[in-house]
């Protein structure tokens, strides 16, 4: 399952990188892209286990860059 989310706020195209390397790495991805330029990330993950991928995913962004918002695009 391949789900897209709008990230208001991102501002950082490093931060933006960072952010998609860490996400690459938990065990459930399958592909993950941040593209700054439309500030939206597309996440490919098992249908089962999308819930705690988005959950782990959220939890890096917050930690990364507190400010940013993540919204269904």
């Amino acid at each position: 399952m391949k789900k897209t989310f709008k990230l208001v706020g991102l501002d950082c195209a490093n931060c933006a990188a960072k952010m998609e390397h860490a996400i690459s790495k938990l065990p459930d991805v399958h592909n993950v892209t941040i593209n700054f330029m439309t500030t939206k990330m597309a996440i490919e993950a098992a249908d089962e286990k999308m819930e705690a991928v988005l959950s782990s995913a959220t939890d890096i962004i917050k930690k990364l860059e507190p400010q940013i918002e993540i919204k269904k695009a």
